[in-house]
């Protein structure tokens, strides 16, 4: 049975932020047996549900578990309700589909150079894969461990603590979107996921 680990970046992000080249680089040199999978995101929230779902389904007799940063926390939440996986959450958008509002319009991914529109649709689609906040009686908030830093400059870091009130929670004062002292948060959440075992 192989051992995955799907990466999922935020908004305007990519396979080659320094988090998901911080978290490939530790699982390539700790756990040389699990495959890391971090895709370029499709620019439409849809599309992007559809590619990484056509990851993870196939995939009946292999274990997953997911990683997500910002937007790709919000995806993150969807998939881990959806297939039963565990989940950590980086600085996770909460409500996204309010947050990109401003940002309808021409797009340049800074990553990839890649020009697109982000439109009133995508505010729609987004909303429609919506999570309910885990509450105390469900066995689904151990699924979860919820990251995130109080100087978080594009996101409200209470929206998040709030939802996920109920899971395991990492709260650090300061700090900023990109979640600073990533990397030696990594050894946490290899042991979270069960990535020795």
């Amino acid at each position: 049975m192989q051992k995955n680990i799907l990466y999922i970046h935020g908004f305007n992000s990519s396979p080659f932020s320094l988090k998901a080249e911080q978290t490939r680089q530790y699982c390539q040199k700790n756990f040389p047996n699990i495959n890391f999978v971090c895709p370029q995101l499709a620019t439409s929230p849809s599309a992007a549900v559809l590619q990484l779902e056509a990851i993870l389904e196939p995939s009946k007799n292999d274990t997953w578990s997911l990683i997500g940063s910002s937007l790709g926390g919000y995806f993150a939440h969807y998939l881990a309700n959806k297939y039963q996986l565990s989940a950590v959450l980086i600085n996770p958008a909460i409500t996204p589909f309010m947050l990109l509002e401003e940002y309808i319009g021409e797009q340049i991914n800074p990553y990839t150079n890649i020009v697109y529109q982000v439109t009133e649709q995508h505010m729609i689609d987004l909303k429609a894969i919506e999570q309910s906040a885990p509450n105390f009686e469900d066995k689904q908030k151990n699924n979860y461990l919820v990251m995130v830093q109080t100087g978080d400059e594009v996101l409200d870091y209470q929206q998040a603590v709030d939802k996920f009130q109920h899971c395991r929670l990492i709260v650090e004062q300061g700090g900023d979107h990109s979640f600073v002292g990533f990397d030696e948060k990594l050894p946490i959440i290899a042991d979270f996921l069960h990535l020795a075992q």
